[in-house]
């Protein structure tokens, strides 16, 4: 399940792989703070999507099981309505009843059905939802580790006397 997260994690990995060594400095490496900062601030805001994605599904498998209970309710209360409409005779009566029971034992075997089947689909999706979110924070912690490594090991080069600052996140602190 690609998202817009792995995606931005993805150029953010990869300008961080790309990004040149600093000059006087082997584990440092410069890289276009505002673009970094941007991919990063994109990435926390997709989150919440997948979040509300998550809470969607939650909220159709409620919804699908209340329907089921209603319908359970109609089949039962349309089941004691027909029995109370049989004629008064107590073979036809218990005829009644035992129709009666079985429409209402159907009902509330196919409203467990329907119930078993939706929890089952919801922690499904809500299980490959928090495995894309584990991926995802996995990968932004990863990419996280290897900027700092990158800024700790690198070979110390020439001075740069172009306009560019390097980014030295122990001065943001």
């Amino acid at each position: 399940m690609a998202t817009a997260v792995d995606e931005l994690l993805d150029m953010l990995f990869d300008m961080i792989d790309e990004a040149k060594n600093a000059a006087f400095s082997g584990e440092k490496c410069v890289i276009d703070r505002d673009k970094a900062l941007d991919l990063i601030e994109d990435a926390k805001k997709q989150l919440p999507v997948d979040l509300a994605e998550a809470r969607k599904i939650l909220s159709a498998r409620n919804e699908y099981i209340a329907t089921a209970k209603r319908e359970a309710e109609e089949i039962r209360k349309r089941a004691e309505i027909e029995a109370n409409q049989m004629v008064s005779e107590a073979p036809v009566m218990n005829q009644a009843r035992q129709k009666a029971r079985e429409i209402l034992n159907q009902a509330e075997e196919d409203a467990r059905r329907a119930r078993r089947e939706a929890n089952e689909y919801c922690v499904d999706l809500l299980r490959r939802t928090e495995d894309a979110l584990a991926a995802a924070h996995s990968e932004m912690r990863q990419v996280h580790n290897q900027f700092r490594s990158g800024m700790g090991s690198g070979s110390g080069g020439s001075s740069s006397s172009g306009g560019s600052r390097m980014y030295d996140a122990e001065t943001d602190r």
